[in-house]
């Protein structure tokens, strides 16, 4: 066969393929191949017959031969792009990629709209696939082939804005090289927008803002943003807004920072994120109580902010709401749960401070708890703080062997540090060692003498150790006076004090004072607030006992707080106010109905009253929870009498005498 006629044949070939004719176009084919078994446009025809006959295997073939033939023409190429590009082929998105990549190397020297048009389907591609850095790569060239074109500066700018779309995405891929591919895209379309400023330049900076906040290692370039922002929009609030948040999370508080949090509120009073800088700063100047206000409000604002939720957790645990702390905690764990907040320092501290908190509330489920969080800490078994804070869970767990074999490790590992000794300190005391107590709490204190609760443990070991160890104002008394001055919250401390000048110094007057402050700073603590009533009574002063009173029954929840119920009721009962004994009485036997002598004065009340009836049940209700109250059960018989009831009330006074011979009340009725 001529060289003419394989020609012809290749002509008819191409004939065919444009009448679609394909079967008679691959027997024309296969005559060529016949004759010539390397023609590079016959096995391109073929290619393309195939892939029309629903032949995708023998056109992928045809094509891969002919580029085998010919790796720098671009027709075989282009027909296995085709081919890969029909909806019905699966799996080939890996080979169209390098289909793509070739066909831009050869249109590179030539046909620019064609090089830009199969850069564009191959960002698609890898857009599909989530390949951030190629898509982000791959732009970039797009970009650069137009700026080498002399393209348009609106032009470029939109280009960069694709960029970014396209990318929005990537930054929870931790690819450091498309972070900052991401991240020039922003500069470079920040600076080419037009107008400046504009809307939509306004809108960018913001956008860019946020994707830096994204970036903790960004810290310097998120400052410029803002910095920049600011200064282009001095009334937008945004900037302020984040570079506030920003120093609140980079938890140290600058000049710069107290600046920011001052100038956002002079902007905005409402300002979440400048209230939970006010918050931060009232916690660095040790005002607790304005701390966990602030934080609290900025919070309900702006709740995303996993280091405002520690701050509150902290200022929390400073005034003793350990409960509230914890939840706090809890909080901060849960932002830092969301993806766009990878802090694992964060994350450490506040699962660390709810361990800690948790031991404070000192029971055996805290203390489970407390373990669980101390298990999420990344690092934990290095660290002997957190080592010596799960012996304490231990310890509240009752789990004596592991706790102290904890403190061993930690005496021979540690030695010259604080919580090693401490938790020996804690194992003794619980042993009710109070020699071994006492060492190791003067061995915790010489090493971190400001820590009131070691103090405080440390004056409870001279509360239990001997009548002389107590008695010694330089011992227990010198303790729980440092313990107060060290932590003006810690209630414990201000309830010794009080025991002291009681028990002690019998001083009723000061002894009240370090009651009614322990009983103000734990709400419901039943020791410190009956013992400031009795002294209240003991003192004369009415009002103050009543107020502590009011203070706690207005608070209780239903079936709680007898004591004070009861106290209220006796008091009223003495002074007439009969109706209010009854109430307050009734309420102290809702938290504890088997209470014979709550029952008994309940009768005193009723009878008091003239509700003889009611009377008579309340003083029966008592002599069945007790059979010796002798005085319920004549006011029963005097009331059975009184109501006519003469053979119950004889039954019943007989039933007095023969326990007591000679009780006069029962033999005059």
């Amino acid at each position: 066969m001529s060289n003419k006629e394989v020609k012809a044949a290749l002509k008819s070939a191409r004939d065919a393929i444009r009448n679609k004719e394909y079967k008679e176009a691959l027997k024309h084919c296969k005559v060529v191949l016949k004759q010539e078994k390397n023609n590079y446009n016959a096995w391109v025809f073929i290619g393309l017959a195939a892939a029309e006959l629903e032949q995708p295997e023998q056109a992928k073939g045809a094509y891969k031969k002919a580029i085998e033939l010919e790796p720098n023409q671009l027709l075989a190429w282009q027909g296995l792009a085709n081919l890969y590009e029909k909806p019905n082929q699966t799996g080939v998105k890996g080979d169209l990629a390098d289909v793509y990549q070739k066909l831009l190397e050869l249109y590179k020297s030539g046909d620019k709209q064609k090089w830009c048009e199969v850069c564009n389907k191959l960002v698609e591609l890898y857009h599909q696939e989530k390949k951030y850095l190629e898509v982000a790569e791959t732009w970039q060239k797009l970009i650069q082939m137009k700026q080498e074109e002399g393209a348009e500066k609106a032009e470029l700018h939109q280009l960069w804005k694709k960029m970014i779309q396209l990318l929005k995405d990537s930054t929870r891929s931790q690819d450091n090289k498309t972070e900052q591919l991401l991240l020039t895209a922003f500069e470079h379309a920040v600076n080419s927008a037009d107008p400046v400023p504009g809307e939509d330049h306004q809108n960018l900076y913001k956008d860019f803002i946020r994707c830096l906040s994204k970036f903790p290692h960004e810290a310097a370039r998120l400052e410029k943003a803002c910095n920049d922002m600011m200064a282009l929009y001095p009334t937008m609030i945004y900037p302020l807004e984040v570079l506030c948040l920003h120093f609140v999370n980079s938890g140290t508080l600058s000049e710069e920072a107290l600046h920011c949090f001052s100038r956002i509120l002079e902007m905005d009073t409402s300002s979440g994120p400048g209230i939970i800088g006010f918050g931060v700063k009232c916690l660095q100047e040790k005002k607790y109580k304005e701390a966990v206000k602030s934080l609290t409000e900025g919070l309900q604002k702006t709740n995303q902010c996993p280091a405002a939720w520690h701050y509150l957790a902290e200022a929390q645990v400073k005034i003793h709401k350990h409960r509230n702390a914890v939840l706090s905690c809890n909080q901060a764990l849960e932002c830092l749960g969301i993806p766009e907040v990878p802090r694992l320092q964060w994350k450490n501290l506040a699962l660390q401070l709810k361990a800690e908190t948790l031991i404070k509330i000192a029971d055996a489920d805290a203390a489970e708890e407390a373990i669980k969080a101390l298990e999420q800490i990344v690092g934990a078994n290095s660290d002997p703080v957190i080592s010596a804070i799960r012996g304490q869970a231990y310890l509240n767990k009752g789990l004596m062997d592991e706790a102290s074999k904890i403190s061993q490790e930690l005496l021979l590992s540690h030695p010259d540090l604080a919580e090693s000794h401490a938790l020996e300190g804690y194992i003794h005391y619980a042993q009710k060692n109070y020699k071994g107590a006492e060492r190791s709490f003067l061995n915790a204190i010489e090493r971190k003498a400001e820590t009131a609760e070691y103090h405080q443990y440390l004056g409870l070991t001279y509360w239990f150790m001997s009548d002389e160890t107590k008695k010694d104002k330089g011992k227990a008394l010198t303790q729980f006076l440092k313990a107060a001055k060290l932590d003006s919250y810690l209630g414990s401390a201000f309830l010794y004090l009080g025991n002291y000048y009681r028990d002690i110094a019998g001083d009723k007057s000061r002894a009240r004072g370090c009651y009614k402050k322990a009983f103000e700073l734990e709400e419901m603590d039943e020791e410190s607030g009956r013992a400031a009533v009795d002294l209240s009574v003991e003192l004369g002063d009415m009002d103050t006992a009543l107020s502590i009173l009011n203070e706690v029954t207005e608070k209780a929840s239903p079936g709680t707080a007898k004591w004070a119920w009861l106290h209220r009721g006796l008091y009223y009962l003495r002074s007439g106010q009969l109706s209010q004994a009854v109430s307050d009485l009734q309420a102290a036997l809702r938290a504890d109905p088997k209470d014979s002598n709550c029952w008994e004065t309940l009768g005193e009340a009723y009878l008091n009253r003239g509700s003889y009836s009611t009377a008579l049940k309340s003083f029966r209700r008592a002599s069945e929870l007790n059979p010796g109250l002798m005085y319920s059960i004549y006011r029963a018989a005097a009331l059975e009498q009184m109501l006519g009831k003469y053979e119950i009330a004889i039954a019943t006074y007989q039933q007095i005498l023969k326990k007591t011979e000679n009780y006069v009340p029962a033999l005059k009725g």
